[in-house]
């Protein structure tokens, strides 16, 4: 399973990190110029707060694959770009007032454009929904439509960041695995991953910077860890040494009392070696905040 570190500093691209990176395009739009890229790393769409505080995708088709070909051109070593999707979160859908149908219709829809506009860049569909069967008629949708999703590389699978519970999210991946998909989970909370990562080709996450604002920072310029690149970077090491141990058995969730999260309050920060401050009391998570840059 690839994993994807999201970040809201598009200027990390340009830094040979060794890690897959995930940009919205909502910190990209409107610059002059782009950094170009070291690595590989994924494009965001930047749905999720595009629709939470706007209701509508305030670009169309057009105006999207435009920038996505410059991203592909200037930036260079995109792996893939999200679509236009619609969210189904009950809040978004408030802000939207429409119903979760028209939502998947539109998610359909909108791939369906940016398909036939530039069918050479590397747009994936999202499959969208609140309960198991919401999904399936999801991409059912796409099929009627002559899409193939078992026979693409990657199926982006939306609306599962904002889910406590990862029992849930399980199911929900293993129903369209069953259907031959392979899918990226936008945002997912990394503590499931142990549950169902054996299931998925690859996941995202920003939650080192929601968890890295709440620890002061490492040096005296930075007031917190939530745009720390060393911070981030440790981050990302503690999880993929927590997915890589043999301590759990995939499919059930288990764990032993060892594997830990790799954010858990608390936990030393890299190139620290003063007395700890005292951490800032963290609120509950803000919409979108486990995704990259907020989707």
């Amino acid at each position: 399973m690839r994993f994807f570190l999201g970040t809201h500093q598009p200027a990390w691209l340009a830094r040979d990190l060794g890690v897959p990176l995930l940009v919205s395009h909502r910190r990209l739009a409107g610059r002059r110029s782009l950094p170009r890229a070291s690595g590989e790393w994924a494009l965001d769409s930047g749905g999720f707060t595009e629709l939470s505080l706007h209701g509508r995708w305030r670009s169309d088709a057009r105006a999207y694959t435009a920038a996505v070909r410059r991203y592909a051109t200037e930036i260079g070593r995109m792996a893939w770009a999200a679509p236009h999707d619609w969210m189904v979160e009950a809040h978004v859908r408030a802000r939207t007032g429409l119903s979760l149908r028209t939502h998947l219709q539109r998610t359909v829809r909108n791939y369906l454009q940016l398909r036939d506009l530039e069918p050479d860049l590397p747009i994936i569909p999202i499959v969208q929904g609140d309960e198991i069967a919401d999904y399936h008629r999801c991409a059912d949708a796409y099929e009627r439509h002559g899409v193939d999703l078992a026979a693409l590389p990657l199926v982006g699978v939306g609306s599962v960041c904002r889910r406590q519970h990862s029992g849930q999210v399980e199911r929900i991946v293993r129903s369209l695995h069953a259907r031959g998909l392979r899918l990226h989970c936008f945002g997912v909370i990394t503590a499931g991953l142990a549950r169902y990562g054996d299931a998925i080709r690859s996941s995202d996450s920003a939650e080192w910077s929601y968890s890295g604002r709440f620890l002061p920072g490492c040096t005296p310029s930075h007031r917190s860890e939530s745009n720390c690149l060393t911070y981030a970077l440790a981050w990302h090491t503690r999880l993929q040494q927590a997915l890589r141990r043999p301590n759990h058995q995939p499919g059930t969730g288990r764990r032993s009392a060892s594997q830990t999260s790799p954010r858990g309050p608390g936990g030393a920060r890299p190139g620290h070696t003063g007395p700890r401050r005292t951490q800032r009391t963290r609120p509950p998570a803000w919409p979108g905040s486990e995704r990259g840059e907020w989707r």
